[in-house]
C-alpha cells in the first residue's frame, strides 16, 4: 500500500496560506507610532486647552450680552399641585369650556389630561401662556425677532423655559434662564402668578373661586357704602345751608332713602364678610389644588455654561484627535514606501 505522505501547500494565489503576524498590528507597534508622533500629539493637546482657557476666560471677562459664552441664571418657581381630586372628563370638559381646548390643538398640545399636575405642564406650552409671557415682557424686541414674530418669539421662549412636575414631591416648577438673573426672576415670578390665575379661571378649585367672587364682591359693597355716606353727609349740609321749606322737605325725603339704602348695603357687606371668614375656615383644612410654594429669587450663582467640563471635553477631543492624526500620517508614510500601492495610486498612462 502506497504511504499517504503529506503534501506541502502552496503559496499561490489559488491557494493562498496566511503566515501567522503577516497582517496583525502588535502594540508594540502602534506605542511605537505613538512615540514618534510624541511631540505632535502633546502640542496638539496643549495648545487646545491653552486656547479652550484663555476661551474661557474672554468670556467671563467680556459684558453678558458681548460673551460668547455668557453666564445664566436660572431662577425657579415651585408650586404645589393636589392630584387627589383630579378626573379626566372634568379636566377635558373644563378645558373645552375654556376654548384653550382649541388653542392647544392649534399648538400641537394633547388634550388627554388625567390630572392637574398634566393640567398645569399642558397650560405652560399653549400659546395663551406663551404669549402672555411674550407681550408682558416684550421678547419680540429683546431677542430683536424680525421674521416670524410671534412664533419665533413662542420657540425662544420655550428653549428658555421649562415647566416640570415631580410625581415623588407633588411640585410643580416653572424656571427661565437667562443672562440677567434680575429679568429672570421677573419672569419666572409672572409666569407662576399667571399660571395661578389660568386654574382660578377654569374653576378648578371651587373655594378659591369662591374666595375671589367675596372678596371682589365685599370690596364693591365697600366702595357702595363710602359712596351713600358721602351723599348723605352733602345733603345733610346742604339743609343747614338755608333752603327754602319745599326743598329741605325734598332733601329730607332723599336723605332718609339713601340712609336706608346704606343700611341694607351694610347688611349686605356684613353677611359677606361672615361667609369670608367662614370660608376661611375652610380652606384652612384642606389643601388647595394649586398654590404657589415659593416665588423665584435673583440668583446669585449660574447655572451654566461650566466652562470646566468644556475645557476638559475640549482637551480630550484634542488629545484623540491628534492619536488619529498620528496614524493617519503613519499609514500615509507606509503606503508611500509601498511601491505596489504608490503604483495602484498614480495615474495610469495611456499608451
Amino acid at each position: 500500500m502506497e504511504e499517504n505522505t503529506p503534501v506541502e501547500e502552496s503559496c499561490t494565489p489559488q491557494n493562498p496560506v496566511m503566515k501567522k503576524g503577516d497582517d496583525e498590528i502588535s502594540l508594540i507597534d502602534l506605542f511605537a507610532v505613538l512615540l514618534r508622533r510624541k511631540k505632535m500629539i502633546i502640542t496638539i493637546t496643549l495648545v487646545a486647552m491653552i486656547v479652550v482657557i484663555i476661551f474661557s476666560i474672554f468670556s467671563i471677562k467680556l459684558p453678558p450680552e458681548k460673551s460668547p459664552l455668557p453666564n445664566e441664571y436660572t431662577p425657579t418657581a415651585l408650586m404645589l399641585i393636589n392630584n387627589s381630586s383630579s378626573s379626566g372628563s372634568n379636566l377635558s370638559s373644563m378645558l373645552n369650556s375654556s376654548g384653550l381646548s382649541s388653542l392647544a390643538g392649534l399648538a400641537g398640545v394633547s388634550t388627554n389630561l388625567s390630572s392637574y399636575s398634566s393640567l398645569a405642564v399642558y397650560l405652560a406650552g399653549t400659546n395663551t401662556f406663551l404669549d402672555a409671557i411674550v407681550d408682558k415682557f416684550d421678547l419680540i424686541s429683546r431677542y430683536k425677532i424680525k421674521k416670524s414674530p410671534r412664533a419665533e418669539s413662542r420657540k425662544v421662549l420655550k428653549k428658555q423655559l421649562t415647566a416640570d412636575y415631580d410625581d415623588d414631591s407633588g411640585v410643580f416648577s416653572i424656571s427661565f434662564s437667562d443672562i440677567d438673573p434680575v429679568f429672570a426672576q421677573s419672569v419666572v415670578n409672572f409666569a407662576a402668578d399667571y399660571m395661578e390665575n389660568l386654574f382660578t379661571q377654569l374653576g378648578v378649585d371651587k373655594d378659591l373661586l369662591q374666595k375671589k367672587n367675596l372678596e371682589e364682591n365685599i370690596d364693591t359693597s365697600y366702595n357702595e357704602i363710602i359712596n351713600l355716606e358721602r351723599q348723605i353727609r352733602k345733603k345733610e349740609n346742604s339743609v343747614s345751608n338755608g333752603y327754602n321749606a319745599s326743598a329741605v322737605s325734598s332733601i329730607l325725603l332723599d336723605t332718609s332713602m339713601l340712609k336706608l339704602e346704606l343700611e341694607a348695603q351694610q347688611q349686605v357687606y356684613t353677611q359677606l364678610k361672615t361667609q369670608l371668614e367662614v370660608l376661611k375656615v375652610t380652606l384652612s383644612s384642606e389643601t388647595p389644588v394649586f398654590q404657589i410654594l415659593e416665588h423665584a429669587e435673583v440668583p446669585d450663582q449660574k447655572s451654566k455654561p461650566s466652562r470646566g467640563k468644556l475645557c476638559i471635553i475640549v482637551t480630550f477631543a484634542a488629545f484623540f484627535l491628534s492619536i488619529f492624526m498620528a496614524f493617519a500620517l503613519n499609514a500615509v508614510e507606509n503606503i508611500k514606501k509601498d511601491p505596489e500601492a504608490m503604483a495602484k495610486l498614480s495615474p495610469k498612462k495611456e499608451k
